[in-house]
């Protein structure tokens, strides 16, 4: 089976993650919420409480097969803040897992230089911020094993397209229809 880390900060954007939790664990695919904070409970951006499943220093040097990051502002900035989350994605991208991230938080992949010679998609206004990588105007890109994509309304492909690359295609198209997505 494969594992999960969907990683919350406060401002992180509740849809971009959420709904990427809520696909995988309907494809039967191990998910973890991680608060990258002492406190489990993260307030997101639109100031709802979340309870994540752990905490990132109860997590220790746990991998998994793959790691999310939400958007949202200030989610990205405590994402990146974070030095035990830094030293996580850094981790797992040096174990050759799999990265995956949506609407600003490419800006924390880039930042990390996880980006560098890479094909990527993000928000638009976060696009300027980058400069390494070459941008696509779609709303999920996958470049090796980078999965990146642009947001809110892109968080339901996103997600299937996750289930894609952890399990199959047919997993993905069944889960993206039981919630009926028309994309």
């Amino acid at each position: 089976m494969n594992k999960v880390f969907v990683y919350l900060a406060t401002g992180f954007e509740e849809i971009e993650a959420l709904t990427v939790v809520d696909l995988l664990r309907r494809a039967e695919i191990e998910v973890q919420t991680v608060s990258v904070h002492k406190d489990p409970i993260v307030k997101g951006a639109h100031h709802i409480p979340v309870t994540a499943d752990t905490t990132i220093d109860a997590l220790g040097n746990e991998m998994a097969d793959m790691v999310v990051l939400p958007g949202g502002i200030p989610g990205i900035d405590n994402l990146y803040q974070s030095e035990k989350l830094r030293a996580d994605v850094l981790r797992h991208a040096k174990k050759d897992r799999l990265i995956a991230a949506i609407c600003a938080a490419p800006y924390v992949l880039h930042q990390l230089q996880l980006l560098d010679g890479k094909n990527y998609t993000c928000y638009p206004s976060v696009e300027e911020r980058i400069d390494k990588g070459t941008h696509q105007d779609i709303p999920v890109v996958v470049d090796d094993k980078v999965i990146t994509s642009q947001g809110v309304g892109t968080a339901l492909p996103f997600a299937g397209k996750l289930i894609e690359i952890l399990k199959d295609k047919e997993t993905a198209e069944r889960v993206l229809k039981e919630v009926l997505y028309q994309g």
